[in-house]
């Protein structure tokens, strides 16, 4: 999962970074308005953690572009504003859930959660697979019943390919979830990652290798 932080608040913007990166997720962190939307124009993400107050293009202004270009992604708008009209024209304008600071970080969290779920179309937070249960809301992986030892990049490539069951994915658009800007995103680095996770997973969840296309993940026998 690849998300986007808009946040101007030097302290602030680097605490989100750290916990996201420390979950797995890919993170960019833009603190200013223009950049943040020339960014959006031409990189997908799985999630945008937006404030309002932003130097030369506001929040509203990037949400609003972000919309009229037709994307769904899913928006968390920060504010520091408490007032009711401005909840509510954050949620006219496009936003799918706001948050006021300062907020408690493990509210934070089960929202980032709740909003990566339903951009995948995954209403509960626990799906089984065969063998395999996935559980996004305690980030565990059990198979048999019995915990997997997941560092956390394998935790979330294993959750990309239980979010496309059935979906070929290339390398390209597992390295855009998987990795942010300061990683180097090689192929080598994406096969490693897909044979420690099969190895691991068995024959629960099969991760097949569509040659010249990318990969493919389907329930197992397992």
């Amino acid at each position: 999962m690849r998300i986007m932080v808009v946040e101007d608040d030097p302290d602030l913007g680097d605490a989100i970074l750290r916990r996201l990166r420390r979950d797995g997720y890919a993170v960019d962190w833009q603190s200013d308005g223009e950049e943040a939307d020339d960014v959006l124009r031409y990189q997908a993400y799985d999630l945008v953690v937006l404030d309002i107050e932003l130097p030369h293009m506001d929040g509203f202004a990037i949400l609003r572009e972000l919309r009229r270009r037709g994307a769904r992604t899913p928006v968390l708008m920060l504010t520091a504003r408490s007032n009711i009209e401005d909840r509510v024209g954050a949620l006219d304008v496009g936003a799918d859930d706001y948050l006021s600071k300062p907020f408690d970080f493990r509210e934070f969290d089960a929202r980032c959660r709740a909003l990566l779920r339903r951009s995948q179309g995954l209403a509960a937070g626990v799906m089984q697979i065969g063998a395999l249960t996935f559980d996004r809301g305690a980030k565990v992986a059990l198979l048999n019943g019995e915990p997997l030892t997941l560092p956390n990049r394998e935790y979330r490539l294993l959750e990309i390919f239980v979010g496309n069951l059935g979906r070929v994915l290339s390398k390209e658009q597992i390295a855009s979830q998987l990795f942010d800007f300061d990683d180097e995103a090689s192929e080598n680095a994406i096969e490693l990652y897909v044979g420690r996770l099969r190895r691991k997973l068995g024959d629960a969840l099969v991760i097949r290798t569509m040659r010249g296309l990318g990969y493919v993940a389907e329930a197992g026998s397992g």
